[in-house]
């Protein structure tokens, strides 16, 4: 069985196609790394002195992105010396830099065919994600270890290298096993660049990740965001966002970086009229949520195997997710309450929470999804519920004859964006979004929140949430949409529609959380009422 998705749900660009590209983010569900196991491999190292040598050998994989060792010149021979959870690893990690594949997606396939399962299971799943987090910070050891960029080495060594330096800084595996599992792994991936290998993985025994960190950053008190970024393995833009969003507090960005490189827990939703959260915290042996009236904490295992999972009971949904969703159900409304719109449902799972809320209100929820292949995931999570799934791009309100202006009277923009609010469930995103993305991005989420406005009767409320904390999605993108829509908009005090006695909420009238804060992830929320 493989692990199923956990976590959070990242912002997901609005397509007129259903093909799977990188930014559709088919199942933002995270599948998380729970837990880690722990190394017995007492074998000597093998390989030796300082080849450099990188290229290795011809080699080869197959369309899924794992190794096809009888291409490889190793062999099965050597291929038999590699320890199954490590190159189970390695081929995630390959496929996730060389495809730009998600981990969550290739990782649970890889542990399946690879019959992958406990503690060989849990050890792969922590030197995937664990070496994805910590990738910024581990590419400029391996440069001062190996004498050279890490651009310039092999792929798939520089991968395996990743790998071992994990293992050797982060992890509690003997230095030797660490390196000569990673020899033994360059032997089947890179032939002719063991002794490489064996060497830049010495080197970077000399020193442990402190000592490292003190030798490459840049000093904290002229530099403060460069040292930050190799300290906790954050592009340099990204850190400065997240202190802008925090007030210059460089402080509090240390304690939201370092919470980004840890293990998340997944987070279940116990759907309201069908479990309750303390009942299903013991039937799975979790514990109920901090916060939200439906969340329920998991400490490991595969939720898509529980039983209230596969039966509709309960969905994977992290605790910030649940909380706005909520929140614009919560809000006051003036007039009729029976007609809702979640405009960018894909892949559901907010409009699983809200359709089952629905059902409580006696309302019908219509959810939009314009990607043909996650509209199918949201009829999939709403099944049984009263929400009707409408294939159409969202910002067609007033053209699409089931999105008439004026009609409704809740309004959910869960909106596409950056997806920085989730860095600690999908690692890989850290560094592969960059600032020119913020500028399209923004401009849909304008569009979008306008057409949601558009969309809302006058009294009505509409909420815009994002899963990114960086000001322009946020504080910008709301006020110049409430800015050029053309009628009157009131902002709504989101702050007492969440629960009573959530720290962190700053001033108000929006909210933003954070997973350093409130052990979610970094969601924010505007509550807007048409006039």
């Amino acid at each position: 069985m493989s692990a199923a998705p956990v976590g959070g749900e990242p912002g997901h660009p609005q397509r007129r196609d259903d093909r799977p590209r990188r930014d559709d983010r088919p199942g933002r569900h995270d599948r998380g790394d729970r837990g880690s196991g722990r190394d017995r491999d007492s074998r000597d190292t093998r390989g030796s002195g300082r080849d450099r040598d990188t290229r290795g050998g011809a080699g080869g994989r197959d369309g899924r992105g794992r190794v096809d060792s009888g291409r490889y010149g190793g062999g099965r021979v050597a291929r038999a010396a590699v320890d199954r959870p490590r190159l189970a690893a390695f081929e995630a990690v390959a496929a996730v830099h060389r495809d730009d594949a998600f981990a969550n997606l290739v990782l649970p396939i890889i542990l399946r065919e690879a019959g992958l399962f406990g503690r060989d299971a849990a050890f792969a799943t922590e030197l995937t994600y664990g070496t994805l987090r910590h990738l910024g910070t581990l590419d400029a050891i391996l440069t001062a270890a190996a004498g050279r960029d890490v651009a310039r080495i092999d792929p798939p060594v520089r991968d395996a290298l990743r790998i071992g330096a994990y293992q050797l800084l982060h992890t509690r595996v003997p230095a030797h096993a660490a390196v000569s599992s990673t020899v033994d792994l360059v032997r089947v991936i890179g032939e002719g660049a063991t002794g490489f290998a064996n060497a830049v993985l010495r080197e970077v025994t000399t020193k442990d990740a402190d000592a490292w960190v003190a030798q490459l950053a840049p000093p904290v008190d002229t530099d403060p965001v460069g040292h930050l970024s190799v300290a906790y393995s954050h592009p340099q833009w990204i850190v400065r966002a997240f202190s802008d969003a925090l007030g210059g507090d460089l402080g509090e960005t240390t304690r939201l970086l370092i919470e980004d490189n840890v293990r998340p827990p997944v987070h279940l939703c116990a759907r309201p009229g069908r479990a309750d959260a303390a009942a299903l915290a013991d039937e799975v042996g979790g514990a109920p949520g901090a916060f939200s009236p439906y969340a329920v904490y998991l400490s490991g295992g595969a939720p898509g195997d529980l039983a209230a999972v596969a039966d509709g009971r309960a969905h994977v949904q992290d605790e910030g997710s649940q909380l706005v969703a909520d929140a614009l159900v919560a809000a006051d409304l003036d007039g009729p309450d029976r007609r809702w719109l979640d405009l960018c449902a894909g892949p559901g799972g907010k409009a699983g929470l809200l359709g089952a809320l629905a059902v409580g209100r006696d309302a019908q929820l219509t959810a939009v999804e314009v990607a043909e292949h996650r509209a199918r995931l949201v009829a999939e999570a709403t099944r049984g519920l009263p929400v009707t799934v409408l294939t159409a791009d969202g910002r067609d309100v007033g053209v699409e004859p089931e999105l008439p202006e004026g009609h409704f009277d809740r309004v959910l923009v869960d909106a596409p964006c950056t997806g920085l609010g989730s860095l600690r469930r999908r690692p890989e995103s850290r560094w592969r979004r960059q600032p020119a993305d913020l500028p399209p991005l923004t401009r849909l989420q304008r569009e979008l929140l306008t057409a949601a406005l558009r969309a809302v009767r006058p009294g009505g409320v509409v909420a815009y949430v994002t899963c990114s904390p960086h000001t322009v999605e946020t504080h910008v993108t709301v006020t110049e949409a409430a800015r050029r829509c053309g009628f009157g908009v009131d902002f709504v005090d989101a702050r007492p529609l969440l629960p009573a006695g959530m720290p962190g909420l700053g001033d108000g009238p929006t909210v933003q959380l954070w997973p350093h804060r409130h052990g979610t992830d970094a969601m924010f929320l505007a509550v807007l009422r048409r006039s």
